[in-house]
């Protein structure tokens, strides 16, 4: 299962996901960065936007911190890519 990088944004002020070329995707969540709530929050965002189930949706990398690598089971990076993008 290979991933792609996010940068996330706890405590901000809606769940959305920007996608700019050339970066990660900006996945801003209004959960904390406490006791797993934000990753939680990354988690129902990215299975929403990409039309999965939760627990298809895995952090590879970087659970404690602002930068992560996420997966879909049965995803390639490139569509899972393209599918945070159309949902914005």
């Amino acid at each position: 299962m290979n991933g792609i990088e996010i940068r996330v944004r706890p405590r901000a002020r809606s769940d959305a996901i920007v996608c700019v070329p050339g970066r990660p995707p900006a996945v801003s969540v209004t959960e904390p960065a406490e006791g797993g709530k934000a990753n939680d929050a990354v988690i129902r965002l990215i299975a929403r936007a990409a039309g999965v189930r939760r627990c298809e949706v895995s952090i590879l990398k970087g659970a404690s911190g602002r930068t992560k690598t996420v997966a879909v089971a049965g995803m390639d990076a490139a569509r899972l890519a393209a599918r945070l993008a159309a949902g914005t």
